[in-house]
C-alpha cells in the first residue's frame, strides 16, 4: 500500500506527518516512511489480522486520517512498491485504486505510460530511452535487457527492465522516522532556473544545518528530492565520510547531489533535503583540520547559531540566500 497524504492547506508540517505515520501503524506495523508526505505499508499481515480486504483497510485509514488532521489520502495497493506508486499517481486525489494480481493486469496497467512515469526514471534516464525510441513503459519492456543495459548501463539497464515489467523485490523496511530531519521549498512557479534552484538548496541546507546543531544531532547522509511539473519526482542520497552538522558540508553535498541529476531544462515544483541517519553529535568523531579557514567558518558558525538563538533563525543567512520570494516548509 503506497499512501500520499494531503494537507488541508498544502503544506504537510512535521508533527502532522509523524501522526500520519503513526496512524498508518495503527494498521500494520511494517511502515515505511517516505518523507515529506508518502509512506509504503506491508498489509498482508494486517489483512489477515483484521479480517477485511486492502481497500476496507485503506478506506478506513483515510476516514482516521480526516478525522483527526483533516488530512486526505490517495492509495494505490498492488503486490509491490513500485506498482502501488504508480496506481496511486495514476489517479484523482482522495482516491483509493487497486491493481488487481496477474500478469495480463498488471501489462495492461504498464503498456502506454510514459517511460518517465516509472519510479525512479528521472528525466535524464527518460531523454536517454526516448532517444532509443523506447518512450513508453511498454517498449521498454519489450526491450532486450542487454540494449538497456547498453544505454542505462548493467545496474541501471537491470533495474529499469524489472520496473518495466512490474517486478520490484523491494521490502518495505520499517524505519526510525526520528532519525532524519528534513526540509522542503516550494517554488511558486515551475522553476527551470538551475541557479534559482541552488539558491533554494543553499537555504534550505542552511537551515537544516542550524536544526542540527541546536538539536545537538549530525548526519550520516543526504538525501534530495526533486519534484516534477507533472508529479513525478527523483530522488539522490549522499553518505559523508564523517558525521557532521557543518552547514558548508551540507551546502556542498546538497550542490553535489543536484548537479548529479543534471536537470537542464526540468520544469521543477519543488525540492526537499533530509538529513538521514540522525546520531547524538557529543558522541561523534570529528577529523582535525589544519585548515584554519574551516576553524574559522566553524567558529563563525558558532556565533551566528548564537545570535539566531537570541534574535531569531532570519536574523542572519547566507546572503546569496535571501534574494527569495518563494516560502521555505
Amino acid at each position: 500500500m503506497y499512501v500520499h497524504f494531503h494537507a488541508p492547506e498544502g503544506a504537510l508540517g512535521e508533527e502532522a506527518y509523524d501522526g500520519l505515520l503513526a496512524l498508518l501503524a495503527e494498521v500494520t506495523p511494517v511502515v515505511e516512511a517516505l518523507p515529506p508526505d508518502a509512506a509504503l505499508a506491508e498489509v498482508r499481515g494486517a489483512v489477515r489480522y483484521f479480517g477485511h480486504d486492502p481497500a476496507a483497510l485503506a478506506t478506513l485509514l483515510r476516514v482516521r486520517a480526516l478525522a483527526r488532521y483533516g488530512a486526505d489520502c490517495t492509495i494505490g495497493i498492488a503486490n509491490n512498491p513500485t506498482l502501488a506508486r504508480m496506481v496511486a499517481r495514476d489517479g484523482p486525489p482522495g482516491a483509493v485504486r487497486t491493481l488487481p494480481d496477474g500478469p495480463d493486469a498488471v501489462a495492461g496497467f504498464m503498456a502506454r505510460k510514459p517511460v518517465a512515469a516509472l519510479p525512479g526514471v528521472g528525466p535524464a534516464t527518460a531523454r536517454a530511452l526516448c532517444a532509443y525510441g523506447l518512450d513508453s513503459v511498454g517498449r521498454v519492456a519489450e526491450a532486450p535487457l542487454h540494449t538497456l543495459e547498453r544505454i542505462l548501463g548493467a545496474a541501471a539497464g537491470r533495474r529499469v527492465h524489472e520496473r518495466a515489467r512490474g517486478i520490484d523485490p523491494t521490502p518495505v523496511t520499517p524505519d526510525a522516522r526520528a532519525r532524519s530531519m528534513g526540509a522542503e521549498h516550494r517554488f511558486a512557479t515551475d522553476e527551470l532556473d538551475p541557479d534559482h534552484r541552488r539558491r533554494a538548496l543553499l537555504a534550505l541546507a542552511d537551515g537544516l544545518g542550524a536544526r542540527l546543531r541546536g538539536s545537538g544531532q549530525v548526519a550520516q547522509g543526504l538525501k534530495l528530492t526533486v519534484r516534477y511539473a507533472d508529479g513525478s519526482s527523483s530522488t539522490r542520497a549522499k553518505s559523508f565520510a564523517e558525521p557532521t552538522a557543518h552547514s558548508p558540508d551540507l551546502i556542498a553535498a546538497a550542490y553535489a547531489l543536484h548537479a548529479a541529476l543534471a536537470l537542464q531544462r526540468a520544469r521543477v515544483r519543488a525540492v526537499a533535503l533530509r538529513a538521514e541517519r540522525l546520531r547524538d553529535g557529543g558522541a561523534a568523531a570529528h577529523q582535525l583540520s589544519f585548515d584554519p579557514a574551516d576553524e574559522k567558518a566553524r567558529r563563525v558558525e558558532a556565533v551566528i547559531d548564537r545570535a539566531r538563538a537570541r534574535f531569531g533563525p532570519g536574523v542572519v543567512g547566507p546572503a546569496a540566500a535571501l534574494d527569495r520570494h518563494d516560502d521555505v516548509a
